[in-house]
């Protein structure tokens, strides 16, 4: 009985494995993850791209993403389902206690950047159809009960809140599209918009731009710690694998494409823009899905701000708080940032930090599939405050990666991928450098 108390007490710590008693069942867990799939900024993306590429090499690059996402998070979700370990946790692994702080201060400023991003979205929704109430607070309205909404676990509340509102978020999209065709005409021509900018290599552009997103591979551990190692399979084939980005990435975005193509824009694309066409079309109806998509997505992004800034926190100064504690911390600086103008800067911090991510998102991939040494993996508490192994193919990968980036094209559209390789065989290489000399020893 003690031992199901403390599960329950301790089932949203990052500093702790999720015991076996507080694990999730597969539909409850589904349900909880699914909230990511849901945010407009996945319809602005395919749109985006589409009118810089082409909307036919939009396609091609967000399904290979598809299949990509899907690979990889395969084999994350099974490492974190297995180990019921946090990102927090498994950075030690990797980079030493001192230098995973690195990486929850990179996840849950990351997590903080989209929360604003997309309780914006909701804002200017709210005001855009009750003029009457003010930007600043329908923000403040967005951020109290965002922040309520994540003061429960992801097992006793925010599975059931996102389970009810799924089937109405993919209804909303539908309705959205079939509103458009009813008002507009079907427009048989949308697979040809951006056809003038398309290019050879357009597919490849459209393909790293995703790779930005791999803050996703983070998000995805954070959730599949909970689940239970009997339904390892189903997490990794589907939960959390190529069905969920499917969804998210290549439905949205069509339906993204398609809604820009059939709807006349009074302003360049943009989140806003679109949130504004949806409520033009559907009315207090639009209004009720932004608040869906946008709600459901911030779930995520302050809960794993919140849970991620306390496992930072305790760890660097060792300032012990509650999670609710965050979750207000984090609601205070997300408010703050929707009332400021910082969108310019939040996006180029999104694209260094992207960086760091994905060098991350290489060297994990090497730890689970290529680490020889069983010492490493039996101990989550260490000693080390740093580890130079991890630390260096961290530090290596993200040079090269940052260098790249500022480099112009076409060198620039190669940093990501390349960021990924060198992190992963740097690590890899010094990894089996060590197993060799321990082997001899």
């Amino acid at each position: 009985m003690a031992n199901l108390v403390q599960a329950e007490s301790t089932q949203d710590e990052t500093n702790l494995p999720v015991p076996v008693g507080a694990r999730m069942g597969p539909f409850s867990l589904t349900m909880a993850w699914w909230a990511v799939c849901s945010a407009i900024f996945y319809i602005v993306v395919g749109a985006s791209l589409a009118m810089s590429y082409g909307a036919k090499n939009a396609i091609i690059g967000m399904a290979l993403s598809v299949v990509t996402y899907g690979i990889i998070n395969n084999i994350i979700s099974r490492y974190a389902i297995k180990e019921g370990l946090s990102v927090a946790l498994f950075s030690r692994r990797l980079f030493g206690r001192i230098g995973a702080s690195l990486a929850t201060l990179i996840f849950f400023s990351t997590a903080i950047y989209y929360a604003v991003f997309e309780g914006s979205v909701i804002a200017v929704a709210i005001n855009a159809t009750f003029p009457w109430l003010d930007y600043h607070w329908a923000a403040l309205f967005v951020v109290i009960y965002s922040v309520l909404l994540v003061f429960g676990s992801v097992q006793t509340w925010l599975d059931k809140f996102n389970g009810v509102l799924l089937p109405f978020y993919i209804l909303g999209l539908i309705a959205t599209v079939v509103a458009s065709i009813n008002v507009y005409g079907y427009q048989a021509d949308w697979i040809n918009l951006g056809a003038e900018n398309a290019t050879p290599q357009g597919w490849w552009n459209c393909f790293t731009y995703y790779m930005g997103v791999w803050i996703l591979m983070l998000f995805t551990f954070d959730y599949a710690r909970f689940g239970k190692q009997e339904d390892s399979n189903y997490h990794a084939r589907v939960n959390f694998g190529m069905p969920f980005y499917l969804l998210t990435f290549l439905i949205n975005g069509i339906v993204g494409i398609y809604l820009v193509a059939s709807i006349p824009q009074d302003a360049a694309l943009s989140e806003v823009s679109v949130v504004l066409s949806i409520l033009k079309l559907l009315g207090i109806w639009g209004l009720l899905f932004v608040w869906i998509t946008q709600t459901r997505i911030n779930t995520a992004n302050f809960y794993l701000a919140s849970v991620n800034m306390q496992s930072f926190f305790s760890e660097l100064l060792n300032i012990k708080a509650a999670k609710f504690f965050w979750s207000c911390i984090v609601g205070g600086i997300v408010y703050l940032l929707m009332l400021v103008d910082v969108f310019s800067y939040l996006l180029q911090a999104l694209a260094y930090q992207g960086v760091f991510v994905v060098a991350w998102v290489g060297i994990a991939l090497a730890h689970i599939l290529v680490n020889n040494s069983e010492e490493a993996n039996s101990l989550i508490e260490s000693d080390n405050r740093f580890n130079k192994v991890g630390l260096s193919a961290w530090l290596i990968s993200t040079i090269v990666g940052i260098v790249m980036m500022n480099s112009g094209a076409p060198i620039a559209s190669f940093s990501a991928p390349i960021t990924f390789v060198v992190s992963f065989f740097v690590y890899a290489g010094i990894k089996n450098s060590e197993g060799k000399e321990l082997s001899r020893a």
